[in-house]
């Protein structure tokens, strides 16, 4: 998703600041209940969004900047977190209430998603050998990540025909973790349209009873760069502010994506391993990518019951249905109000 260039006036810092001293005294989980807004909230970083009539606008705690449907600035009153609630003042509502009355413009969709197999090549990833029928079986990362890149990125293109389904690699080769986000980032998708990163790879531990799936995403704490200079015109100055809310909806975005990613594991394995949950951090092929972007460990090779269930194309297939549920159900909930967590 891309901000349009827009033209500021240096009132617009003036502004920006005095409006942190608005008297809040509105719940806003309590307003939106009334009047049929949807809110979303990520509390790591104190993000949130409101959706209706297919609009949403994105704001964060403290800051009387807001973003309109991806593209649009807007300065209204600073809402404020206080005693675990969202509170605004009369203007935040009204001025919502008529952006939200607006005619909506362009939809906005997810354009490609590309899906990272780890490893490959002289990068064998984690691996261990067991025996197998009498059979010294040597069990690798990068060949189990690469059958289930293959196996999603072909339910993707089926799925989703008019989408960009796009490997970082398809057969054994190596790829550096640099030319890995080279190729993330220089994806082109329209006006509108998002870019999901997706990076499947399996772990080992030297506690041999260590098992289950997690899924990852870019720790809150980390911060980098999303935004494009020109984003801002000849304001300088406001190139951190913009950047840093871009940022936090990619961050929030992707807590969404790591969330239904683990919903649709647990759903297809079941019992057949443990879900480990949802975790943060800040590895490198997914912090350096422009875009909201998960990481999931499929299993531990080093656990022999588990690293023999990643050998086995069944249990294969029933793991990339879940990713692709989970990537699925992303978008429908990206395409409708735009990810974030919901309160309702």
């Amino acid at each position: 998703m891309k901000l349009k260039k827009i033209n500021f006036f240096a009132l617009f810092l003036f502004g920006f600041l005095f409006n942190l001293n608005a008297a809040n005294d509105i719940s806003l989980l309590d307003n939106s209940k009334k009047s049929g807004v949807s809110i979303y909230w990520d509390s790591l970083s104190e993000t949130g969004m409101l959706e209706k009539n297919d609009h949403h606008l994105s704001f964060r705690s403290g800051e009387g900047l807001v973003i309109l449907d991806g593209v649009k600035m807007m300065i209204t009153d600073a809402p404020e977190l206080k005693n675990n609630q969202i509170l605004v003042s009369k203007k935040f509502i009204d001025d919502s209430e008529e952006f939200f009355s607006q005619k909506s413009e362009l939809p906005f969709k997810v354009g490609a998603i590309l899906i990272d197999a780890g490893h490959g090549g002289k990068d064998p990833g984690a691996l261990k050998t067991y025996k197998v029928n009498g059979k010294n079986v040597t069990i690798r990362e990068k060949d189990i990540t690469l059958r289930v890149a293959k196996m999603l990125g072909e339910k993707l293109r089926s799925a989703y025909p008019q989408k960009q389904i796009i490997l970082t690699r398809d057969t054994d080769v190596f790829l550096s973790l640099g030319e890995r986000t080279d190729i993330a980032n220089s994806v082109k998708v329209g006006e509108n349209e998002a870019v999901l990163f997706i990076s499947v790879h399996v772990n080992s531990s030297l506690n041999k009873t260590s098992s289950g799936y997690e899924v990852w995403y870019l720790s809150p704490g980390y911060r980098r760069t999303v935004l494009d200079q020109s984003a801002v015109g000849d304001d300088k100055s406001l190139f951190p502010i913009l950047n840093s809310m871009l940022e936090e909806e990619y961050t929030t975005e992707s807590i969404m994506i790591a969330k239904f990613i683990m919903d649709g594991l647990q759903g297809q394995i079941g019992k057949e391993s443990v879900a480990r949950g949802i975790k943060a951090e800040e590895w490198f092929v997914v912090k350096n990518s422009n875009m909201p972007s998960v990481l999931i460990e499929l299993g531990f090779v080093s656990n022999e019951k588990e690293a023999l269930l990643l050998n086995d194309d069944k249990y294969l297939k029933k793991a990339t249905l879940g990713i692709y549920n989970g990537i699925a159900a992303f978008i429908t909930h990206f395409e409708r109000s735009q990810g974030f967590t919901s309160l309702r």
